[in-house]
């Protein structure tokens, strides 16, 4: 482990995990790693029911990591992989209150109940961001504005008490290259933009998509099964 990303989901962590990939840091753990991988779900939702994580089984093939679940734990990080350099990725708190507010904070209302049944991966997945993030971080209270922004730059001063000075980078993506890879120590990528990606925007759209899902599903399995009714083999 090379790198550990101790920032809020909403902070630019994907464009922070692009980044990363481009400067050669090999294959970077984000929260989209953990929805494609269900041995990793149940994984995190044991760690939000207060079991120990199994470290070298999450990160067998990466290099660095940013993003929910495993930037709430860079402090076990750190200590597991004390040569890791951390990376806290930040934005004005209001700009972040909006984003996650209007985006993965509607992720576990968006899918009905009765899908949630029928996916099992899929009800872990949303057990356990509630486990970890909504419930465990945000003591279900993340409506509260005033308190969310409260415990949001708690975090952005133990994250800078916690980790020595000479390993941590407090960035803001908007900052570009420079920043980042003076604290790695490599080059600037010659002619490569910096990554910009997941803008709330776009997160708003997958999210419209994501809700009508469900019924695009069922919609399909009525289909096949009349299919196979009107025209059995």
């Amino acid at each position: 482990m090379k790198v550990i990303g101790a920032g809020f989901g909403r902070t630019g962590t994907l464009s922070l995990k692009i980044a990363l990939e481009i400067l050669g840091f090999g294959k970077c753990y984000h929260m989209r790693d953990v929805i494609m991988r269900p041995r990793h779900i149940l994984a995190w939702h044991k760690a939000g029911m207060g079991k120990p994580v199994d470290w070298d089984f999450i990160f067998k093939h990466y290099n660095a990591t940013v993003d929910f679940p495993a930037s709430l734990f860079y402090g076990e990080l750190k200590r597991k992989y004390p040569s890791a350099k951390v990376i806290l990725t930040i934005r004005d708190p209001e700009a972040w209150y909006q984003s996650t507010e209007r985006t993965i904070y509607k992720v576990p209302t968006i899918i009905p109940y009765w899908f949630k049944r029928m996916v099992f991966p899929l009800r872990k997945f949303i057990e356990m961001t509630e486990l970890l993030v909504w419930g465990g971080l945000f003591k279900n209270k993340f409506s509260d504005r005033e308190l969310a922004i409260q415990i949001y730059n708690e975090h952005i001063q133990n994250v800078t008490r916690n980790v020595p000075k000479e390993d941590l980078l407090i960035f803001d993506v908007k900052e570009g290259w420079k920043p980042l890879c003076d604290f790695l120590d490599v080059d600037v990528p010659e002619n490569i933009s910096f990554p910009h990606l997941n803008t709330g925007d776009t997160m708003a759209k997958i999210l419209n998509a994501v809700r009508i899902l469900p019924y695009i599903v069922v919609i399909i399995i009525m289909i096949s099964i009349g299919t196979l009714l009107i025209y059995p083999k």
